[in-house]
């Protein structure tokens, strides 16, 4: 077991995006995955909380925001699928974090500012997410405030059900590591604002969503996680 936390409040933003723009990222060996013909990319948000690397909690590195935005791949191993997620960037308040995932592991980390603000009413229930990258960037959710369970087949959960991630690391070499967790539950969105620059964030190729729509939002509970160790291939 490399890592332990809870993964909780996950919002999520979806955009189609066109094949050519994804196809770029792809790490070796890996395939687009699609919803109903629908490649997307997802903005989300989120708290890691009670984080522990091998057991043990890390000082001043136990609680902190993610933003990152991702897109869905999968990978055919014998004769099974393993549908995926791929961070074109995932943005943290903790610079030892981005050190360590750049360094070691390949990824594309980012250290800003953030905070967040939970608004837990008995009506209502408010989750926001905050980033500085030149200027203050925020997405904020307003939902119902039971959450439901998320039906199979549905785009919620072709969202939430993929427990690979997969980090392009060579010009043939990938690199490979599994999340588990239990099905979350989700809360039926009310509302929600985004006011980011895609550009400044994530590079010149998703400039264009700074005038796009979602294709959906939702906000899913999250649950207790556990990242396992990876693989390279």
């Amino acid at each position: 077991m490399f890592l332990t936390a809870e993964w909780r409040k996950l919002a999520l933003a979806q955009y189609a995006v066109p094949q050519e723009i994804l196809s770029k990222y792809l790490p070796p060996n890996t395939v687009l995955d699609d919803w109903q013909g629908k490649y997307y990319v997802s903005l989300v948000g989120f708290m890691f909380l009670d984080v522990k690397l091998r057991g043990f909690n890390i000082p001043f590195h136990t609680n902190f925001e993610e933003v990152n935005l991702r897109f869905y791949v999968k990978f055919k191993e014998g004769n099974i699928w393993k549908r995926g997620v791929v961070f074109i960037k995932e943005i943290v308040p903790k610079p030892a974090i981005t050190f360590v995932a750049n360094t070691l592991y390949k990824e594309n980390y980012q250290t800003l500012p953030m905070k967040h603000l939970w608004v837990e009413q008995e009506h209502q229930l408010e989750v926001n997410y905050y980033w500085k990258n030149k200027n203050w960037h925020n997405f904020s959710v307003t939902a119902d405030p039971e959450a439901k369970e998320i039906l199979i087949d549905s785009e919620e959960e072709f969202i939430t059900e993929h427990y690979w991630g997969y980090t392009k690391i060579g010009l043939n070499r990938t690199s490979e590591y599994g999340v588990e967790h239990p099905r979350w539950e989700a809360y039926p969105v009310r509302d929600y604002t985004i006011n980011v620059d895609f550009g400044i964030n994530y590079g010149a190729d998703f400039t264009f969503l700074n005038q796009a729509k979602p294709d959906s939002v939702m906000l899913a509970e999250g649950s207790e996680i556990r990242v396992l160790k990876g693989k390279k291939f």
